[in-house]
Protein backbone atom coordinates (compact mmCIF):
# COMPACT_ATOMS: atom_id res chain seq x y z
CA UNK A 1 0.00 0.00 0.00
CA UNK A 2 1.25 3.55 -0.75
CA UNK A 3 2.58 5.26 2.31
CA UNK A 4 3.77 8.70 3.42
CA UNK A 5 7.46 9.45 2.87
CA UNK A 6 8.40 8.99 6.52
CA UNK A 7 7.07 5.38 6.60
CA UNK A 8 8.35 2.37 4.69
CA UNK A 9 5.09 0.44 5.02
CA UNK A 10 1.61 0.60 6.54
CA UNK A 11 -0.04 -1.99 8.75
CA UNK A 12 -3.70 -2.87 8.85
CA UNK A 13 -5.91 -5.17 10.89
CA UNK A 14 -9.63 -5.78 11.40
CA UNK A 15 -12.09 -4.79 14.11
CA UNK A 16 -13.10 -7.71 16.38
CA UNK A 17 -14.78 -5.88 19.30
CA UNK A 18 -16.57 -2.52 19.63
CA UNK A 19 -17.33 -0.79 22.93
CA UNK A 20 -17.96 2.82 23.92
CA UNK A 21 -14.75 4.56 22.95
CA UNK A 22 -12.81 1.27 22.65
CA UNK A 23 -11.92 -1.22 19.91
CA UNK A 24 -10.46 -4.70 19.71
CA UNK A 25 -8.26 -5.25 16.65
CA UNK A 26 -6.89 -8.53 15.27
CA UNK A 27 -4.04 -9.24 12.89
CA UNK A 28 -1.43 -6.72 14.06
CA UNK A 29 -0.28 -7.93 17.49
CA UNK A 30 3.25 -8.82 16.38
CA UNK A 31 4.01 -5.40 14.85
CA UNK A 32 1.84 -2.86 16.68
CA UNK A 33 3.04 -1.02 19.79
CA UNK A 34 1.47 0.88 22.66
CA UNK A 35 1.00 4.51 21.62
CA UNK A 36 0.73 3.77 17.89
CA UNK A 37 -2.16 5.59 16.30
CA UNK A 38 -4.99 4.02 14.32
CA UNK A 39 -7.14 5.35 11.47
CA UNK A 40 -10.44 3.90 10.21
CA UNK A 41 -11.70 5.34 6.93
CA UNK A 42 -15.43 4.78 6.53
CA UNK A 43 -18.36 6.63 4.91
CA UNK A 44 -16.12 9.54 3.99
CA UNK A 45 -14.92 9.95 7.57
CA UNK A 46 -11.60 9.34 9.27
CA UNK A 47 -11.87 7.96 12.79
CA UNK A 48 -8.68 8.27 14.82
CA UNK A 49 -7.47 6.50 17.92
CA UNK A 50 -4.49 5.17 19.88
CA UNK A 51 -3.35 1.69 20.88
CA UNK A 52 -3.59 1.15 24.65
CA UNK A 53 -2.47 -2.45 25.04
CA UNK A 54 -1.17 -5.38 22.99
CA UNK A 55 -1.77 -9.04 23.83
CA UNK A 56 -0.87 -12.27 22.08
CA UNK A 57 -3.80 -12.30 19.66
CA UNK A 58 -5.42 -8.85 19.81
CA UNK A 59 -4.85 -5.13 20.28
CA UNK A 60 -7.00 -2.77 22.35
CA UNK A 61 -7.35 0.79 21.08
CA UNK A 62 -8.84 4.00 22.49
CA UNK A 63 -10.85 6.10 20.04
CA UNK A 64 -10.54 9.86 19.68
CA UNK A 65 -13.81 9.99 17.71
CA UNK A 66 -17.31 8.49 18.19
CA UNK A 67 -17.58 4.78 17.42
CA UNK A 68 -21.23 4.51 16.33
CA UNK A 69 -20.45 3.81 12.65
CA UNK A 70 -17.73 1.20 13.28
CA UNK A 71 -18.64 -2.43 12.64
CA UNK A 72 -16.98 -5.81 13.19
CA UNK A 73 -14.63 -6.53 10.28
CA UNK A 74 -13.85 -2.90 9.43
CA UNK A 75 -10.27 -2.29 8.29
CA UNK A 76 -8.03 -0.46 10.79
CA UNK A 77 -4.76 1.13 9.63
CA UNK A 78 -1.94 1.34 12.16
CA UNK A 79 0.17 4.49 12.02
CA UNK A 80 3.49 3.37 13.51
CA UNK A 81 4.64 6.86 14.48
CA UNK A 82 2.35 9.75 15.33
CA UNK A 83 3.58 12.87 13.53
CA UNK A 84 2.52 16.46 12.89
CA UNK A 85 3.81 19.20 10.59
CA UNK A 86 4.16 22.44 12.58
CA UNK A 87 5.65 25.57 11.07
CA UNK A 88 5.20 29.27 10.46
CA UNK A 89 2.03 28.49 8.47
CA UNK A 90 0.39 27.72 11.84
CA UNK A 91 1.03 31.20 13.23
CA UNK A 92 -2.24 33.01 13.79
CA UNK A 93 -4.16 29.73 13.60
CA UNK A 94 -6.18 27.52 15.94
CA UNK A 95 -5.06 23.88 15.54
CA UNK A 96 -7.03 20.79 16.57
CA UNK A 97 -5.69 17.65 18.21
CA UNK A 98 -4.93 16.04 14.84
CA UNK A 99 -2.59 18.88 13.90
CA UNK A 100 -5.06 20.34 11.40
CA UNK A 101 -5.94 24.01 11.07
CA UNK A 102 -9.38 24.47 12.64
CA UNK A 103 -9.75 28.22 12.08
CA UNK A 104 -7.72 31.40 11.76
CA UNK A 105 -7.57 33.78 14.71
CA UNK A 106 -8.74 37.35 14.19
CA UNK A 107 -5.76 39.38 12.95
CA UNK A 108 -3.79 36.15 12.58
CA UNK A 109 -0.86 35.75 10.23
CA UNK A 110 -2.53 33.32 7.85
CA UNK A 111 0.81 32.23 6.31
CA UNK A 112 0.79 29.44 3.75
CA UNK A 113 4.34 28.02 4.04
CA UNK A 114 4.58 24.26 4.65
CA UNK A 115 5.62 22.81 7.97
CA UNK A 116 8.26 20.28 8.98
CA UNK A 117 7.27 16.72 9.86
CA UNK A 118 8.21 15.74 13.42
CA UNK A 119 7.24 13.09 15.93
CA UNK A 120 4.39 13.96 18.26
CA UNK A 121 6.14 12.52 21.30
CA UNK A 122 9.82 13.03 21.96
CA UNK A 123 12.13 12.70 24.96
CA UNK A 124 13.27 15.80 26.83
CA UNK A 125 16.62 17.27 25.87
CA UNK A 126 19.63 15.85 27.77
CA UNK A 127 19.81 17.58 31.13
CA UNK A 128 23.60 17.93 31.19
CA UNK A 129 23.66 19.73 27.82
CA UNK A 130 20.95 22.29 28.51
CA UNK A 131 21.54 26.02 28.95
CA UNK A 132 21.17 27.53 32.38
CA UNK A 133 18.12 29.69 32.98
CA UNK A 134 18.37 32.88 30.96
CA UNK A 135 17.83 36.50 32.04
CA UNK A 136 14.65 37.80 33.66
CA UNK A 137 11.86 38.57 31.23
CA UNK A 138 9.73 41.71 31.45
CA UNK A 139 6.14 40.57 31.99
CA UNK A 140 4.06 43.75 32.03
CA UNK A 141 3.19 43.36 35.75
CA UNK A 142 4.99 44.85 38.74
CA UNK A 143 4.61 41.65 40.78
CA UNK A 144 6.13 39.27 38.20
CA UNK A 145 8.88 41.76 37.34
CA UNK A 146 10.03 41.77 40.96
CA UNK A 147 8.62 39.37 43.57
CA UNK A 148 7.93 36.45 41.22
CA UNK A 149 10.40 36.83 38.35
CA UNK A 150 10.09 34.66 35.26
CA UNK A 151 13.42 33.83 33.61
CA UNK A 152 13.91 32.63 30.07
CA UNK A 153 13.54 28.85 30.07
CA UNK A 154 11.80 28.70 33.44
CA UNK A 155 8.68 26.58 34.07
CA UNK A 156 6.07 27.94 36.48
CA UNK A 157 2.73 26.68 37.71
CA UNK A 158 -0.27 29.00 37.93
CA UNK A 159 -2.55 27.53 40.63
CA UNK A 160 -6.14 28.73 40.87
CA UNK A 161 -9.69 27.64 41.50
CA UNK A 162 -12.41 28.23 38.92
CA UNK A 163 -13.46 31.81 38.27
CA UNK A 164 -10.46 33.45 39.97
CA UNK A 165 -9.05 35.11 36.83
CA UNK A 166 -6.61 32.45 35.65
CA UNK A 167 -7.33 32.73 31.92
CA UNK A 168 -7.30 36.52 32.00
CA UNK A 169 -3.90 36.54 33.70
CA UNK A 170 -2.53 33.97 31.23
CA UNK A 171 -3.69 36.14 28.33
CA UNK A 172 -1.94 39.17 29.82
CA UNK A 173 1.29 37.16 30.14
CA UNK A 174 1.01 36.18 26.47
CA UNK A 175 1.02 39.87 25.59
CA UNK A 176 3.53 40.99 28.21
CA UNK A 177 6.28 38.36 28.26
CA UNK A 178 9.13 38.76 25.78
CA UNK A 179 9.03 35.90 23.24
CA UNK A 180 9.59 35.29 19.53
CA UNK A 181 6.80 32.71 19.35
CA UNK A 182 3.82 31.93 21.60
CA UNK A 183 2.22 28.46 21.75
CA UNK A 184 -0.99 28.09 23.77
CA UNK A 185 -2.55 24.75 24.69
CA UNK A 186 -6.23 24.95 25.69
CA UNK A 187 -7.02 21.48 27.01
CA UNK A 188 -10.47 20.52 28.27
CA UNK A 189 -11.89 24.05 28.16
CA UNK A 190 -15.49 24.79 27.22
CA UNK A 191 -15.97 25.81 23.58
CA UNK A 192 -17.12 29.26 24.65
CA UNK A 193 -13.97 29.73 26.73
CA UNK A 194 -11.73 28.92 23.76
CA UNK A 195 -13.38 31.63 21.67
CA UNK A 196 -13.32 34.06 24.57
CA UNK A 197 -9.64 33.45 25.27
CA UNK A 198 -8.65 34.02 21.64
CA UNK A 199 -10.92 36.99 21.00
CA UNK A 200 -10.85 38.73 24.39
CA UNK A 201 -7.98 37.61 26.61
CA UNK A 202 -5.28 37.18 23.96
CA UNK A 203 -3.92 40.61 22.93
CA UNK A 204 -4.26 41.32 19.23
CA UNK A 205 -0.64 42.46 19.11
CA UNK A 206 0.66 38.89 19.65
CA UNK A 207 -1.78 36.89 17.52
CA UNK A 208 0.47 37.04 14.46
CA UNK A 209 3.18 35.06 16.33
CA UNK A 210 0.85 32.71 18.24
CA UNK A 211 -0.33 29.14 17.68
CA UNK A 212 -3.34 27.93 19.70
CA UNK A 213 -3.87 24.16 20.02
CA UNK A 214 -7.28 23.25 21.37
CA UNK A 215 -9.22 20.18 22.52
CA UNK A 216 -12.51 21.13 24.15
CA UNK A 217 -14.26 19.54 27.12
CA UNK A 218 -16.59 17.53 24.89
CA UNK A 219 -13.74 15.72 23.11
CA UNK A 220 -12.44 12.33 24.18
CA UNK A 221 -9.66 11.94 26.77
CA UNK A 222 -7.36 10.60 24.05
CA UNK A 223 -7.96 13.71 21.94
CA UNK A 224 -7.11 15.95 24.91
CA UNK A 225 -3.84 14.11 25.53
CA UNK A 226 -2.93 14.25 21.86
CA UNK A 227 -3.65 18.00 21.72
CA UNK A 228 -1.25 18.52 24.65
CA UNK A 229 1.51 16.60 22.87
CA UNK A 230 0.74 18.46 19.64
CA UNK A 231 1.18 21.81 21.42
CA UNK A 232 4.46 20.74 23.03
CA UNK A 233 5.84 19.41 19.74
CA UNK A 234 4.95 22.74 18.12
CA UNK A 235 6.84 24.65 20.84
CA UNK A 236 9.81 22.31 20.33
CA UNK A 237 9.75 23.01 16.58
CA UNK A 238 10.09 26.76 17.14
CA UNK A 239 12.72 26.19 19.86
CA UNK A 240 14.80 24.10 17.46
CA UNK A 241 14.72 27.02 15.02
CA UNK A 242 16.47 29.12 17.67
CA UNK A 243 13.41 31.06 18.85
CA UNK A 244 12.56 32.03 22.40
CA UNK A 245 9.17 30.36 22.89
CA UNK A 246 6.48 31.17 25.45
CA UNK A 247 4.40 28.06 26.15
CA UNK A 248 1.09 28.56 27.97
CA UNK A 249 -0.74 25.38 29.02
CA UNK A 250 -4.32 25.65 30.31
CA UNK A 251 -4.81 23.38 32.09
CA UNK A 252 -2.48 20.57 33.09
CA UNK A 253 -5.19 19.38 35.49
CA UNK A 254 -7.46 18.53 32.54
CA UNK A 255 -4.50 16.74 30.92
CA UNK A 256 -4.01 14.68 34.10
CA UNK A 257 -7.73 13.85 34.24
CA UNK A 258 -7.64 12.75 30.58
CA UNK A 259 -4.65 10.52 31.35
CA UNK A 260 -6.54 9.06 34.32
CA UNK A 261 -9.42 8.02 32.05
CA UNK A 262 -7.08 6.51 29.47
CA UNK A 263 -4.96 4.69 32.06
CA UNK A 264 -7.97 3.21 33.86
CA UNK A 265 -9.36 1.96 30.54
CA UNK A 266 -5.98 0.35 29.91
CA UNK A 267 -6.27 -1.51 33.22
CA UNK A 268 -3.99 0.54 35.51
CA UNK A 269 -4.71 0.37 39.21
CA UNK A 270 -6.29 3.57 40.60
CA UNK A 271 -4.61 5.26 43.56
CA UNK A 272 -5.26 8.59 45.33
CA UNK A 273 -8.44 10.22 43.91
CA UNK A 274 -8.36 7.44 41.30
CA UNK A 275 -5.22 8.86 39.66
CA UNK A 276 -3.01 5.92 38.62
CA UNK A 277 0.67 5.79 39.66
CA UNK A 278 1.79 6.69 36.11
CA UNK A 279 0.26 10.19 36.39
CA UNK A 280 3.37 11.75 37.96
CA UNK A 281 5.60 10.28 35.26
CA UNK A 282 3.35 11.43 32.40
CA UNK A 283 3.11 14.99 33.76
CA UNK A 284 6.87 15.13 34.39
CA UNK A 285 7.64 13.85 30.88
CA UNK A 286 5.50 16.61 29.35
CA UNK A 287 6.82 19.40 31.60
CA UNK A 288 10.47 18.37 31.13
CA UNK A 289 10.16 18.88 27.37
CA UNK A 290 9.84 22.60 28.11
CA UNK A 291 12.70 24.57 29.62
CA UNK A 292 16.16 25.63 28.40
CA UNK A 293 17.44 24.41 25.05
CA UNK A 294 20.85 23.13 24.01
CA UNK A 295 23.56 24.59 21.78
CA UNK A 296 22.13 26.99 19.23
CA UNK A 297 18.54 26.04 20.06
CA UNK A 298 16.22 28.49 21.77
CA UNK A 299 14.35 28.01 25.03
CA UNK A 300 10.75 27.20 26.02
CA UNK A 301 9.46 29.30 28.91
CA UNK A 302 6.46 27.38 30.25
CA UNK A 303 3.48 28.58 32.31
CA UNK A 304 1.26 25.61 33.29
CA UNK A 305 -2.09 26.43 34.84
CA UNK A 306 -3.40 24.10 37.54
CA UNK A 307 -7.13 24.07 38.24
CA UNK A 308 -7.30 23.51 42.00
CA UNK A 309 -10.52 21.78 43.03
CA UNK A 310 -12.11 23.56 45.98
CA UNK A 311 -9.00 25.78 46.24
CA UNK A 312 -7.28 22.83 47.93
CA UNK A 313 -3.56 23.19 47.17
CA UNK A 314 -2.88 19.75 48.67
CA UNK A 315 -5.07 17.84 46.21
CA UNK A 316 -3.14 15.21 44.21
CA UNK A 317 -2.48 16.98 40.89
CA UNK A 318 -1.50 20.27 42.54
CA UNK A 319 0.83 18.46 44.92
CA UNK A 320 2.47 16.54 42.06
CA UNK A 321 3.05 19.59 39.91
CA UNK A 322 4.55 21.79 42.64
CA UNK A 323 7.47 19.38 42.90
CA UNK A 324 8.04 19.22 39.15
CA UNK A 325 8.11 22.91 38.16
CA UNK A 326 10.46 25.82 38.93
CA UNK A 327 8.03 27.76 41.08
CA UNK A 328 4.34 28.43 41.54
CA UNK A 329 2.01 31.42 41.51
CA UNK A 330 -1.09 31.05 43.68
CA UNK A 331 -4.30 32.90 42.80
CA UNK A 332 -6.45 33.26 45.93
CA UNK A 333 -10.25 33.22 45.89
CA UNK A 334 -10.32 35.37 49.03
CA UNK A 335 -8.23 38.05 47.32
CA UNK A 336 -10.37 37.87 44.18
CA UNK A 337 -13.53 38.28 46.25
CA UNK A 338 -12.29 41.58 47.63
CA UNK A 339 -11.71 42.81 44.07
CA UNK A 340 -7.93 42.79 43.62
CA UNK A 341 -6.73 41.32 40.31
CA UNK A 342 -4.60 39.46 39.59
CA UNK A 343 -5.49 37.74 42.84
CA UNK A 344 -1.91 36.62 43.55
CA UNK A 345 -1.16 35.48 47.08
CA UNK A 346 2.41 36.76 47.34
CA UNK A 347 3.28 34.91 50.54
CA UNK A 348 2.24 31.51 49.16
CA UNK A 349 3.83 32.06 45.73
CA UNK A 350 7.47 31.23 44.95
CA UNK A 351 9.80 31.68 41.99
CA UNK A 352 12.76 29.34 42.24
CA UNK A 353 14.75 31.71 40.04
CA UNK A 354 15.37 33.73 43.20
CA UNK A 355 17.68 34.77 44.75
CA UNK A 356 20.03 34.18 41.81
CA UNK A 357 17.89 36.23 39.39
CA UNK A 358 18.30 39.46 41.40
CA UNK A 359 21.24 41.41 42.82
CA UNK A 360 21.84 42.06 46.52
CA UNK A 361 19.94 45.36 46.65
CA UNK A 362 16.95 43.88 44.84
CA UNK A 363 16.89 40.83 47.10
CA UNK A 364 16.95 43.11 50.16
CA UNK A 365 13.90 44.93 48.78
CA UNK A 366 12.09 41.66 48.12
CA UNK A 367 12.77 40.37 51.64
CA UNK A 368 11.59 43.65 53.17
CA UNK A 369 8.40 43.60 51.05
CA UNK A 370 7.56 40.02 52.04
CA UNK A 371 8.34 40.74 55.70
CA UNK A 372 5.94 43.70 55.72
CA UNK A 373 3.16 41.68 54.03
CA UNK A 374 3.64 38.78 56.46
CA UNK A 375 3.65 41.10 59.45
CA UNK A 376 0.44 42.78 58.26
CA UNK A 377 -1.22 39.36 57.91
CA UNK A 378 -0.30 38.62 61.53
CA UNK A 379 -1.81 41.81 62.96
CA UNK A 380 -4.82 42.08 60.60
CA UNK A 381 -7.16 40.06 62.88
CA UNK A 382 -6.31 42.37 65.79
CA UNK A 383 -6.95 45.41 63.60
CA UNK A 384 -10.37 44.12 62.60
CA UNK A 385 -11.20 43.45 66.24
CA UNK A 386 -9.90 46.90 67.29
CA UNK A 387 -7.39 45.20 69.60
CA UNK A 388 -4.20 46.48 68.00
CA UNK A 389 -2.33 49.12 69.99
CA UNK A 390 -0.24 51.47 67.87
CA UNK A 391 3.16 52.56 69.16
CA UNK A 392 4.14 49.29 70.81
CA UNK A 393 5.72 47.66 67.73
CA UNK A 394 7.33 49.98 65.18
CA UNK A 395 7.62 47.26 62.51
CA UNK A 396 3.94 46.39 62.83
CA UNK A 397 3.02 50.09 62.65
CA UNK A 398 5.11 50.39 59.48
CA UNK A 399 3.50 47.30 57.93
CA UNK A 400 0.01 48.72 58.56
CA UNK A 401 0.97 52.09 57.08
CA UNK A 402 2.57 50.54 53.99
CA UNK A 403 -0.02 47.82 53.32
CA UNK A 404 -2.38 49.75 50.98
CA UNK A 405 0.52 50.66 48.68
CA UNK A 406 2.08 47.17 48.94
CA UNK A 407 -1.24 45.57 48.00
CA UNK A 408 -1.79 47.97 45.08
CA UNK A 409 1.69 47.11 43.79
CA UNK A 410 0.60 43.52 43.04
CA UNK A 411 -2.20 44.62 40.72
CA UNK A 412 -0.21 47.36 38.98
CA UNK A 413 0.78 47.10 35.33
CA UNK A 414 4.33 47.95 34.31
CA UNK A 415 5.28 49.15 30.84
CA UNK A 416 8.61 50.69 31.90
CA UNK A 417 10.72 47.59 32.53
CA UNK A 418 12.18 45.65 35.44
CA UNK A 419 14.39 48.45 36.80
CA UNK A 420 11.39 50.76 36.99
CA UNK A 421 9.46 48.11 38.94
CA UNK A 422 12.19 47.85 41.56
CA UNK A 423 12.39 51.65 41.78
CA UNK A 424 8.65 51.75 42.44
CA UNK A 425 8.98 49.08 45.11
CA UNK A 426 11.81 51.00 46.76
CA UNK A 427 9.72 54.17 46.81
CA UNK A 428 6.86 52.34 48.51
CA UNK A 429 9.07 50.77 51.19
CA UNK A 430 10.98 53.99 51.87
CA UNK A 431 8.27 56.63 51.48
CA UNK A 432 5.02 54.68 51.79
CA UNK A 433 3.70 56.04 48.48
CA UNK A 434 2.97 54.31 45.21
CA UNK A 435 4.07 56.14 42.02
CA UNK A 436 1.19 57.28 39.83
CA UNK A 437 0.49 54.93 36.88
CA UNK A 438 2.47 56.01 33.84
CA UNK A 439 4.78 58.24 35.86
CA UNK A 440 8.47 58.06 34.92
CA UNK A 441 10.50 55.79 37.17
CA UNK A 442 12.25 57.30 40.13
CA UNK A 443 15.99 57.66 40.05
CA UNK A 444 17.57 54.34 40.89
CA UNK A 445 18.62 54.64 44.54
CA UNK A 446 22.20 54.21 45.62
CA UNK A 447 23.19 51.55 48.14
CA UNK A 448 24.89 52.51 51.36
CA UNK A 449 28.36 51.96 49.93
CA UNK A 450 27.69 54.56 47.25
CA UNK A 451 27.95 52.13 44.34
CA UNK A 452 25.36 52.42 41.52
CA UNK A 453 22.63 49.81 41.50
CA UNK A 454 22.37 47.72 38.36
CA UNK A 455 20.43 44.68 37.34
CA UNK A 456 22.41 41.44 37.40
CA UNK A 457 23.90 40.59 34.00
CA UNK A 458 22.32 37.76 31.98
CA UNK A 459 23.48 34.39 33.18
CA UNK A 460 26.13 32.75 30.99
CA UNK A 461 24.92 29.84 28.97
CA UNK A 462 26.68 26.57 29.52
Amino acid sequence: MASPSHRLYRLWGTVTDVAAGMLGIAGVSELAGVGNEIVIEKQGQKIHGEILSVSGDSVTALLYSPSDIIRIGDVVHIEQEARIEPGDHWLGQIINYRGEVATEMPAGAGLTAKGVSRALRAPALPAHLRHRLGPRLATGWMVTDTLLPICRGQRLGLFAGSGVGKSTFLGSLAGGLEADRVVIALIGERSREVGEFVNVNLPETVRHKTVVVSATASESPGAKKRAAYCAMATAEHFRDQGHSVLFLFDSITRFAEAHREVALLAGETPALNAFPPSTVRVIAELAERAGPGTGAKGDITGIFSVLVAGSDLEEPVADMIRGILDGHIILSRNIAERGRYPAIDVLKSVSRALPAAANDWENDLLRDYRRMIALYDEVAPMLRASLFEFGRDKDADRAIALYPALDAFVSARNALGIDAAFSAMSEILNAGTFPAPGAPPAETPQPAAGQPVTRPPPRPRS
